[in-house]
């Protein structure tokens, strides 16, 4: 697999800013090429070019109709995260059904 971006949002950037760190440790263990950053879910356009995965927090869920429209036809995987590891901040699931979504 080539190098993954992934950007990560939440409302402020505060929790996924934690996920990040523990979702870079899984894949590191991994052994993954990854690059993952957090953000709040205002800053998404001003990324959407440079990612290649876009990680959504589930309580964001009303948004993903807006985040369809800026991915556009671009190749961004957009992926609502599960609230059973986003509540424990569980970074190797959260890489895990990252991949798996980007695979399928």
């Amino acid at each position: 697999m080539e190098k993954l971006n992934i950007l990560l949002v939440c409302g402020s950037g505060a929790s996924s800013s934690f996920m990040a760190v523990n979702m870079r440790n899984a894949a590191a263990k991994m052994g993954l090429d990854v690059t993952i950053k957090a953000r709040s879910e205002s800053e998404i356009e001003s990324y959407i070019d440079e990612i290649d995965v876009l990680m959504v927090g589930p309580h964001l869920a009303y948004i993903l109709e807006d985040i369809k429209e800026y991915v556009g036809d671009s190749d961004v995987k957009a992926i609502l995260m599960k609230p059973e590891y986003y509540a424990v901040l569980d970074g190797e699931k959260a890489v895990k059904h990252m991949l798996e979504a980007v695979n399928s």
